[in-house]
Formats: C-alpha cells, sequence, structure tokens
C-alpha cells in the first residue's frame, strides 16, 4: 500500500479541498487506505520485485538505454526516467533516477496491466551514497493495456512520469 508520504501534493490539495474531517481522515490512514485519484496503486515492496519475483529482474544500477518518458528536474540536476531496452535477450522497461543524486533519493517503477485502472508499485529503491539508482526491470509487451511509468522521490517532492507504452 502506498504511504501518505506517496501521494502527489495535487492529492492532497485535492483531499483538503473535500473537506474531509479531521476524525474521517484519521480513520482512512489507521484503516490503511490511501487516496490516489482514478487508478489504485497496490505497493509491492521492492522484495517483491527482486530475485526474479512477479516476472521482474534485478539489472545494474549503471543501466541505461533508450528513454521512453522522463521528467528532468533543472533545479537539482536530476532526471527520472522510464528507460527500455534489451536485457538477457528480452525487451524490458525499468526506471531510472540520475544526475545529481541525492543520499536517501528513490525511484521505483509502476506497472500496469489494465490499461491504469490499478497499478503495481515495485520499489521504492534508495540511493544511499548518492549513485544513480534502477528499480528492478519487468518485460515489455505488445498489449497496450501493459504500461510503465517512473516516479521518484527527491527534495522537492514526488516526481512521475506519464505512462508509457
Amino acid at each position: 500500500m502506498i504511504s501518505w508520504n506517496r501521494v502527489t501534493s495535487a492529492a492532497r490539495r485535492s483531499v483538503r479541498g473535500r473537506a474531509l474531517s479531521t476524525a474521517a481522515a484519521a480513520a482512512l490512514l489507521a484503516g490503511g487506505m490511501t487516496l490516489l485519484g482514478p487508478a489504485g496503486s497496490a505497493q509491492a515492496a521492492a522484495s517483491d520485485c527482486e530475485g526474479g519475483r512477479n516476472g521482474f529482474i534485478d539489472i545494474s544500477d549503471n543501466a541505461y538505454d533508450t528513454a521512453a518518458r522522463q521528467v528532468t528536474l533543472w533545479s537539482e540536476g536530476i532526471n527520472i526516467s522510464v528507460q527500455y531496452g534489451n536485457i538477457r535477450g528480452v525487451q524490458r522497461g525499468w526506471a531510472l533516477i540520475a544526475g545529481d543524486v541525492q543520499p536517501g533519493n528513490q525511484v521505483w517503477l509502476d506497472w500496469t496491466r489494465d490499461g491504469g485502472r490499478t497499478w503495481i508499485q515495485c520499489g521504492p529503491f534508495t540511493s544511499r551514497g548518492g549513485e544513480n539508482k534502477t528499480s528492478a526491470a519487468q518485460r515489455t509487451s505488445t498489449d497496450a493495456n501493459w504500461k510503465f511509468r517512473a516516479c521518484g522521490s527527491t527534495r522537492s517532492g514526488i516526481h512521475c512520469t506519464d505512462p508509457w507504452w
């Protein structure tokens, strides 16, 4: 499940704008529910995406190939992107945070097989020493419902790419 810290500031403003009472908001959070907008998201821990679990494979944090979608944070010198390329004979997609990465910056890959109605969050993966960081990689598909987006957490907040495929 996505923690409240993962909800974008726009989503937070939306929740406040709905005038939820403090008690109702506390009940939602205590019950483990999150508010993400139209697409629900089930979070997988980083361990659910490593070592071949759920079709993901581990890749080097230096892995980069073709950027399909990206968000550039010019003021921070950071780029968050969905990358894709051939890994072990299979085209795969993954998330990458690169550039002036700071210790504690995070990256994760959101993946859907139903056109964005539900998303699985693979990660977050945390940069310990300020190095570039990747998520685990998932195979791509020609199915139009199979999509990826990369998200990252930096000092200025959470940033996500548009969905790709």
